[in-house]
C-alpha cells in the first residue's frame, strides 16, 4: 500500500488523535468526539511530496463535546510529533450528533415510565415492536424554556410485527423531546392520537400479503453477468485510481463521506489537471408540511449527521455488478474508537451504449462503444438512502448522480382530514411534500488554479436585414468578477463555464469546462422564513468564492440548532474578487418531492445529475482514439447471429 498526504485517516491515526487530547486535556468519560479529520495538506505541501518526497505534517482536526458544561471545543494535533497545536472552544454552537447519541435516546426514552406510559394510552405494550429515531432542532422551534441545551425530538413507529416496516407504523401526535447530553426526558408532546389504520406498508418478500405478490407475479429473468475475464481496466494503487486517460484520488471523511482529489486527464503527452478537489458540503431536506408531526422536520444530512458516519457497506450483485474494486473506510465512534466500514467505496466500469456511431452512405458505418468508470458509495439517513455516483468518461465528460430510495414518512389520518401538504399513499396515510437539495462544492483546476467563471446563455437575435427568418442565435459569455451567487434560467438555457484564459487551445481560444445544470431546483421560501434563513444557500442555484480551506460548509460549520446560514452568504460579503485566480463552484441541486402512490411502501430510485464538459480543454473530439470493439454472439428474434464491424 503506498502512502499518499490525502489518504484518510488510519485506525492507529483515530486512536492517537484521541489519545493525545485525553492526555493534554483529559478529554475521556463525559464527553464525546463529535468528528476526527484529516486537515488535508495544501497544494504546495502536495507538491513538495510529489517532487522531493518531502512527507508533511500529518494533522488532525477535532471536534469535541463537554456534555456536562454543553460545551463545544475544537483542537487540531499532530499526528507526527504527538502534540496538541490548537485547544479553544466555541461559545453558542451545537456540534454534530453522533450515532452513538441516536442509539442511547432510543434506549433511554424506551425505558422511561412517562414514555411507557404514554405508549400505553395508546394500546402500544410490546416496546420490541416501537422504534423511537430522534431528529435534531432548528433555532427557531426550539422551545424557551429548553435553550441553553443539546437537544433532541422523537417520531415513534411501530411495527406490525417482528421484521416488518416501522415506518409504516406512525404514531401521529406523539413526540418526546430529550436532552441528549444527559439523556433527560424534557417533555412527553401529546397532542392528539389517531386509529391506526390498515395499511400494506411491507416491502420484504415474505412479509407482502400473497394477494398483492399474486398481482403483481411476472416472468422470471434470465441471467445477466457483467464479465471482464482479463480483469477491469483500471488500477487502484492505494487510493489513486487510473483509467483511460483519467487519473484522480479518493478521500473519505466523517462528514462528506467520499471525496475525489486531483483530477486530471492524460492529454497526449500532457497531465492536464481539472478539479482539485470535488465533494458534497451539504444537504438540505426541509419538508413543506406545517402540522404538529413534521413543522420541526428539517434535515441537514450533511452538517448535523455527516454522510461519512451514515456509508454502507456494498455488496457485490446488489450494489455493483461487474469486475469490483473496493475502497474500506474507517471512521470513529464519540468515545473516539475507531472502526472499519468494509467496502465503502465501489470502483468499477460500465458499458453505457454507443459513445458515436456514423453510417456512411458510400464507406460503410464506424461505431464505438461508450465505456465510463464509475466511482461511488452509498448512505443511509434513517427513513432515506442517497447513492452517490461519480462518472468519468472517455471523451472528458464527468457526471455527478445521485439516486435517491428508501421509504418515505407517513403520517396516519382520521376519517375525512385533509391533507393539503401531501399525496395519500395509503389507507387515512398521506406522504408530506418535501425537497432535497444537495450543495456540491467543486475547487476546480482547469489546466492550473487561475480560472474565471463565465455565465453562459444563449440569445435570441431580433428580426431585421440581417436576420430576416428570426433564425439567428448567439451565445453570450459573461465573466463573474466578483464573488457570489447566480440563477439557473430556462429561457436562455443559461450554464456556467470554468475557464483558463491564460491557457489557449490550438484555435487559440481559452480552455474550459461547462457545467451544465441539472436538477436545478427553486427553494419556493418566503425569505423571512426561519427555517430558509438557517438555509440561505438553497436559495441560488450557482455560488462563486476564491478557493478557501476554511470555507468548506455553504451552511456553516455547525448547523444544529442553528438560526442563520452562517456560510456562503457571509462569506460572499466581502466582495473579494474571483477573476483569474482559484476559485471553488457550488452547485445547489436536487429533488423537488412530490410524493406519489408509487413510492409507497419503498421509492423506487428518482436519479438527478450534473454534468461537467469540456469546451475547448480539447482540440477535437478525444475520444478518436477509441478502439472498435469486438463483436460477439448475440440472440435477435430467436437467432444467434455474428455482427462484424
Amino acid at each position: 500500500m503506498t502512502f499518499h498526504p490525502l489518504d484518510p485517516l488510519t485506525a492507529d491515526e483515530f486512536t492517537a488523535s484521541a489519545g493525545i487530547l485525553a492526555r493534554e486535556r483529559g478529554v475521556g468519560p463525559g464527553w464525546r468526539f463529535a468528528s476526527i479529520e484529516l486537515v488535508e495538506p495544501g497544494r504546495h505541501a502536495r507538491a513538495a511530496f510529489d517532487v522531493a518526497g518531502a512527507v508533511p505534517e500529518r494533522l488532525a482536526r477535532l471536534v469535541v463535546l463537554n456534555r456536562a458544561e454543553n460545551s463545544t471545543w475544537l483542537a487540531v494535533v499532530s499526528l507526527s510529533a504527538d502534540a496538541l497545536l490548537d485547544w479553544s472552544t466555541v461559545p453558542g454552537v451545537q456540534a454534530n450528533f453522533t450515532v452513538d447519541e441516536w442509539d442511547e435516546a432510543d434506549a433511554a426514552l424506551r425505558a422511561h415510565p412517562e414514555v411507557v406510559a404514554a405508549l400505553a394510552r395508546r394500546g402500544i405494550t410490546d416496546l420490541d415492536t416501537v422504534f423511537i429515531d430522534t431528529w435534531t432542532y432548528g433555532d427557531a422551534v426550539i422551545p424557551e424554556r429548553f435553550r441553553g441545551r443539546r437537544i433532541g425530538w422523537s417520531d415513534v413507529w411501530v411495527r406490525a410485527e417482528a421484521g416488518a416496516n416501522p415506518y409504516a407504523g406512525p404514531v401521529s401526535g406523539l413526540h418526546f423531546v430529550i436532552d441528549v447530553n444527559t439523556m433527560e426526558l424534557l417533555d412527553v408532546e401529546d397532542t392528539f392520537a389517531v386509529d391506526r389504520p390498515a395499511v400494506m406498508g411491507e416491502y420484504v418478500p415474505h412479509l407482502i400479503p400473497p394477494r398483492i405478490r399474486d398481482l403483481s407475479r411476472r416472468p422470471p429473468l434470465k441471467p445477466l453477468d457483467i464479465v471482464q475475464p482479463e480483469g477491469p481496466s483500471f488500477t487502484v494503487t492505494g487510493h489513486r485510481v487510473e483509467w483511460q486517460n483519467w487519473s484522480l484520488r479518493v478521500g473519505f471523511n466523517y462528514r462528506e463521506g467520499m471525496t475525489l482529489h486531483e483530477v486530471s486527464y492524460r492529454d497526449g503527452e500532457r497531465v492536464r489537471p481539472i478539479a482539485n478537489r470535488l465533494s458534497f458540503a451539504e444537504m438540505v431536506v426541509p419538508y413543506r408540511d406545517p402540522s404538529v408531526d413534521h413543522f420541526r422536520r428539517t434535515a441537514f444530512d450533511i452538517g448535523e449527521w455527516g454522510l461519512g458516519f451514515m456509508t454502507t457497506s456494498l455488496e457485490l450483485g446488489c450494489d455493483c455488478l461487474g469486475e469490483i474494486r473496493y475502497l474500506d473506510a474507517v471512521l470513529h465512534n464519540s468515545a473516539g474508537e475507531p472502526y472499519a466500514i468494509p467496502n465503502a467505496i465501489c470502483i468499477h466500469e460500465e458499458d453505457n451504449a454507443v459513445l458515436w456511431k456514423h453510417v456512411d452512405h458510400s464507406g460503410g458505418s464506424e461505431v464505438r462503444r461508450m465505456r465510463r468508470l464509475v466511482v461511488s458509495f452509498h448512505v443511509t439517513v434513517a427513513n432515506y438512502e442517497y447513492l452517490v455516483y461519480w462518472r468519468f468518461y472517455q471523451d472528458g465528460n464527468m457526471e455527478c448522480e445521485v439516486r435517491a430510495t428508501g421509504i418515505m414518512v407517513v403520517t396516519s389520518l382520521a376519517e375525512g382530514q385533509p391533507h393539503p401538504n401531501g399525496t395519500l399513499v395509503d389507507t387515512r396515510t398521506y406522504a408530506p411534500f418535501h425537497q432535497h437539495f444537495i450543495v456540491a462544492r467543486m475547487d476546480l483546476d482547469i489546466d492550473g488554479p487561475e480560472n474565471t467563471v463565465f455565465r453562459s446563455e444563449t440569445r435570441v437575435e431580433p428580426i431585421d436585414d440581417a436576420n430576416p427568418l428570426g433564425l439567428a442565435l448567439t451565445q453570450q459569455n459573461t465573466p463573474i468578477e466578483t464573488e457570489g451567487f447566480d440563477d439557473y434560467d430556462w429561457t436562455t438555457q443559461r450554464s456556467w463555464k470554468v475557464v483558463n484564459e491564460t491557457a489557449v487551445n490550438g484555435l487559440g481560444t481559452p480552455v474550459s469546462y461547462k457545467l451544465v445544470p441539472g436538477g436545478a431546483i427553486p427553494a419556493f421560501f418566503d425569505p423571512a422564513s426561519p427555517v430558509f434563513q438557517r438555509a440561505q444557500v438553497i436559495g441560488h442555484t450557482v455560488w462563486v468564492t476564491p478557493s478557501d480551506d476554511r470555507q468548506r460548509w455553504p451552511c456553516g460549520e455547525f448547523v444544529n440548532q442553528s438560526a442563520v446560514d452562517h456560510g456562503l452568504p457571509e462569506w460572499t460579503r466581502a466582495g473579494r474578487t474571483v477573476r483569474n485566480t482559484d476559485i471553488v463552484l457550488w452547485y445547489v441541486f436536487g429533488i423537488h418531492h412530490i410524493t406519489r402512490q408509487e413510492e409507497w411502501p419503498i421509492m423506487p430510485a428518482d436519479t438527478v445529475s450534473f454534468w461537467l464538459k469540456p469546451v475547448g480543454f480539447f482540440d477535437r473530439n478525444p475520444s478518436l482514439d477509441v478502439p472498435a470493439s469486438h463483436a460477439g454472439p448475440a440472440h435477435t428474434d430467436g437467432h444467434r447471429h455474428h455482427d462484424q464491424h
